[in-house]
């Protein structure tokens, strides 16, 4: 190399180092916080809606736990939810800012405890220092200019103390006193209306109340002409069929859908009750823009925890935007075991061998590849959407686990399990679709026979 190329690429490299440097010292750097957004709750025209800094503003929302704001914003939303201010990984301040950054809006949860949690309602003291410690939380983030509003609490409806609603309604007193520029929520799983009649009596400070349903979702419009409803409100929490509300099989465990069931009646929830509510509605946030455990590690979360995308992604993107992605979710036809699908109650015995195989396609034709497991049964259940613990999988069960068609070894100890199948294209995206299956000893279990329990109205969030 010549003495001026070798100059002139030490001059590259030297202005390169720089632009990394000043990309670096920037990404490091805070945000600077320019003052809260006015929001309210106006009526007009008989139309509820949101106003942010006097713009009107509908909610294409989605509940973060951990998940990514920026693909939230990639896909068309503008709004997040959380359950608490600090979720134990970050702050509510890295949350807000986060969210600041990629132009969304937060509705900060405030983390009202649970009697079923050791929390009560009857400790005037207790409650007092409950009131303390969200006034400090409501003084540190109220300012923030990403903030949209205040939730009061998760599912509250669960507990039986009807004072658990004075202490909501002196919460949400206390944050109109200090926060004049939001407005107060506090959610309930389902709509019950002596339910919602009992908040609004000893809650009146709220200004509005919010609703967590899912496959009842449906019955929604229903329930709210029954009570001639007439306030504005929120779908805080919605999406999968819950596993309360499904078949089950007949030793008790729930079916779950696949994901691409899942994405079209996630469309279909979305086309017949959230969007057609002009006048009351101010918007919604699906359920959930992340991963979780409970009951199974893919009943809830729209993506995998390996971070993949799932068809019902596609769909929200639809929803928000009216454009499919330029990339979608494979698509699944079915997934059987022993000949069998999911819903029929398939019953092995310990230690012989079983076919199972899934069929699935990609709408851009992309390569797909492919992942089994087995899993024990969930035995850790938990009411609320408390965290539950993910089973450890059962190894060396499955040979060539990576085809779309498997040799199962059934295990060998007798019981409830699952296998799961997931699908990749390669490109960020997954299907997935599980089958509860029952081990029988070598004894022989005597068959159970089938049942299915009657959905439930009530949310497990």
């Amino acid at each position: 190399m010549s003495n001026h190329k070798h100059i002139l690429m030490k001059w590259l490299l030297a202005l390169l180092a720089g632009i990394i440097a000043t990309f670096a010292s920037l990404a490091q750097e805070p945000i600077k916080v320019t003052g809260p957004a006015k929001v309210e709750v106006r009526q007009a025209d008989g139309r509820w809606r949101l106003y942010v800094n006097h713009q009107p503003f509908y909610i294409k929302g989605a509940g973060i736990e951990f998940g990514s704001p920026e693909k939230l914003r990639d896909h068309g939303g503008n709004s997040l939810r959380t359950w608490s201010t600090d979720n134990g990984r970050d702050t509510g301040k890295q949350v807000l800012d986060w969210a600041f950054s990629n132009g969304l809006y937060v509705a900060m949860g405030l983390d009202v405890d649970h009697e079923r949690r050791g929390f009560d309602y009857n400790d005037t003291n207790a409650v007092a220092k409950q009131l303390a410690l969200l006034k400090s939380q409501v003084l540190e983030y109220r300012n923030h200019p990403a903030l949209l509003l205040w939730v009061v609490g998760n599912e509250l409806n669960f507990e039986k103390n009807p004072k658990v609603w004075d202490a909501v309604n002196d919460l949400s007193r206390m944050i109109h006193e200090l926060d004049p520029n939001h407005p107060t929520t506090t959610t309930l799983s389902g709509f019950q209306p002596g339910t919602v009649n009992l908040v609004r009596t000893r809650a009146p400070d709220l200004d509005f109340i919010s609703f967590q349903m899912y496959s009842d979702i449906i019955n929604l419009p229903k329930y709210l002409r029954e009570a001639a409803w007439g306030k504005p409100y929120i779908v805080t929490e919605w999406g999968a069929t819950g596993h309360w509300e499904c078949g089950k099989t007949a030793w008790g465990a729930p079916i779950e859908n696949d994901s691409t069931t899942k994405a079209n009646l996630y469309e279909k929830r979305f086309r017949a009750v959230i969007e057609p509510d002009q006048k009351l509605c101010l918007g919604s946030y699906v359920f959930l823009w992340g991963n979780k455990q409970e009951r199974t590690p893919t009943w809830y979360g729209l993506f995998l925890s390996s971070g993949e995308e799932t068809a019902p992604v596609d769909v929200m993107h639809f929803l928000w935007t009216g454009n499919w992605p330029t990339n979608r979710s494979p698509r699944l036809e079915g997934a059987w075991l022993d000949g069998k699908n999911a819903l029929q109650n398939i019953r092995l015995q310990s230690g012989q061998i079983y076919t199972a195989k899934v069929v699935a396609s990609d709408p851009d034709h992309d390569s797909l590849t492919y992942r089994w497991e087995v899993m024990p049964e969930s035995t850790e259940i938990k009411i609320g959407g408390d965290a539950e613990l993910k089973p450890a999988p059962v190894a060396d069960l499955i040979s060539a686990p990576t085809q779309k068609e498997i040799s199962l070894q059934a295990p060998h100890k007798a019981g409830a399990y699952r296998l799961f199948t997931y699908v990749f294209d390669g490109q960020g995206h997954a299907a997935h679709a599980n089958i509860p299956f029952y081990v029988n000893d070598s004894t022989g279990d005597q068959q159970l026979s089938a049942t299915v329990g009657p959905p439930l109205t009530s949310s497990a969030h």
